[in-house]
């Protein structure tokens, strides 16, 4: 069986080398040629002083090169940290100082507009980009021919089980978004639970949709990668585009969040686009029952599997197929070889019908926070029976049928677009705005993203002007939108802002 990340390449092209690994509009590629591409990469890596441990920073679109860098960085004894990106450049900074990374490898364009950042990141010793090398960075080699010119032999890494694979980046309530510490193991148990309960086989073709940073897009590749499968990488600017590309490629399976399955509900679908579809899969928010209904009606033959996850622990729960259609609010079950318990403050179990946290308990757990003892203390902690465990801030309960049901969260965390967004880090780009005082940002519900972003303000700041900085400078799924100037912020008596007031006066009719 595996023992790492690149191993599930490697697998499978000695089982089936000529079989597509990846497609990319037109170009694509079997096991035997990534494989080759993997290693080479690792080599070159490694030629240039990659050592076990590093961090390896990646801000790349979506295409073969990253899906190969990724992979490379695993076999080198790296540990990858995928930069989502449509993030601007002080977010991408933040990751790459964050997470102490060595290299990054980027694209001509995106390193350009990181010079003030870069000046901020004292661990960062090697620059890399996929195309022309400005001044100060290296080309990395990444082309089939210098890939096969390696020798086929070469001895990859044997890290691997328990050891880092990957820093995921994802928001709390509070501060900037942390890196969750993933393992080899947490990823391989994902890829082959998830396949196992999605019944994938190595004739399917999975549409990978969703950003590789995601947990949740990443899975994709994975979980294709456990069973001989095809991914198909699509960056989309428009969701007509998927539908399109269903068709286009035969796609048999798709994952997507709220916010994209409640605009792809809204639109026409080609009848021949689901004749190939044989389940999509939701997580990042509850689906309203009316999208799901409209998508049983728009892909009749299509299963739909609803999950509930969290970066902490990548999958939790899921609701097959059978009973969506009789419990359509529910999270679902736990997923094979997870325990899933609904606890009070105090820690004993809720009774059934009774609102706690949901706490995961299993294989899947990360490792914690990067570089964040403090912060990953209460939330990565031991079960009773010695096993990892995550205490995951989202109230659920539980029905007598064993089903969970979602009913909010315990913190501030914003939930949208199947994003978690921290509300202070959209405050604290407010506040850099001349002529804004105090800003305070909060999740409203809102039918197609799950919450939209309202950020209210003291300050002479125009609304119009407040907007365009923070356009400027937040990547398009942390634009609040709504904006209001308010007279005076409603503040609790130790002289906070008094979120949930706040919350009430945004909801209330105007």
């Amino acid at each position: 069986m595996p023992e790492a990340l690149h191993h599930l390449v490697e697998r499978q092209a000695a089982l089936r080398p000529s079989a597509e690994a990846l497609r990319c509009g037109s170009e694509t590629m079997d096991y035997a040629t990534l494989w080759r591409r993997i290693q080479a990469t690792a080599q070159s890596l490694t030629s240039l002083g990659a050592t076990p441990g590093d961090r390896v920073a990646l801000w790349l679109p979506k295409s073969i090169d990253s899906v190969v860098l990724i992979f490379g960085a695993a076999a080198a004894g790296a540990v990858f940290v995928p930069i989502n990106p449509v993030l601007k450049a002080p977010q991408a900074g933040h990751v790459i100082r964050d997470s102490g990374a060595r290299f990054l490898v980027t694209q001509a364009a995106r390193l350009s507009t990181l010079e003030r950042e870069l000046a901020q990141c004292p661990t960062l010793e090697t620059l890399l980009t996929v195309d022309e090398p400005p001044h100060g960075a290296a080309a990395l080699p990444l082309d089939t021919t210098v890939a096969q010119t390696f020798d086929d032999a070469l001895q990859v890494s044997r890290r691997g089980g328990d050891e880092l694979a990957t820093l995921l980046y994802t928001s709390g309530s509070t501060g900037r978004p942390k890196g969750v510490m993933i393992s080899h193991a947490n990823l391989l148990d994902g890829a082959r639970i998830v396949a196992e309960y999605l019944d994938n086989r190595p004739d399917d073709r999975l549409l990978a949709a969703l950003p590789l940073s995601f947990d949740y897009g990443f899975s994709q590749i994975t979980t294709a990668f456990q069973v001989g499968a095809t991914a198909v990488l699509l960056d989309y600017l428009l969701p007509q585009q998927i539908p399109s590309a269903i068709q286009t490629h035969g796609i048999t399976g798709l994952a997507g969040v709220p916010s994209l399955w409640n605009r792809l509900a809204a639109l026409p679908w080609p009848a021949s686009a689901g004749q190939s579809l044989r389940y999509i899969t939701n997580s990042g928010g509850t689906l309203p029952v009316a999208t799901i209904e409209r998508l049983r009606t728009l892909l009749p033959q299509t299963r739909l599997f609803l999950m509930y996850g969290l970066t902490e622990a990548f999958r939790s729960t899921y609701l097959p197929p059978p009973l969506v259609q009789r419990h359509p609010d529910a999270i679902g079950l736990p997923i094979p070889g997870v325990d899933i318990h609904v606890v009070r403050p105090n820690g004993s179990e809720c009774a059934v019908g009774e609102a706690g946290e949901l706490v995961h308990v299993g294989p899947l757990v990360a490792q914690g926070y990067w570089g964040d003892p403090e912060g990953s203390r209460p939330v990565f902690r031991r079960w009773h029976d010695g096993r990892p465990a995550v205490w995951s801030g989202d109230r659920v309960c539980r029905d007598a049928e064993g089903l969970l049901y979602f009913q909010g969260r315990s913190d501030d965390t914003i939930k949208t677009s199947g994003y978690r967004v921290s509300p202070e880090e959209i405050e604290e780009t407010a506040m850099q705005c001349e002529g804004v005082r105090i800003a305070v940002a909060v999740g409203l519900p809102d039918p197609v993203l799950g919450q939209q972003i309202a950020l209210a303000y003291e300050g002479e700041s125009r609304p119009e002007t407040l907007e365009a900085h923070c356009k400027t400078c937040l990547p398009i799924y942390m634009h609040p939108t709504r904006i209001t100037q308010l007279d005076e912020m409603p503040l609790t008596p130790n002289g906070k802002p008094d979120r949930a007031r706040l919350r009430v006066r945004l909801e209330a009719p105007a």
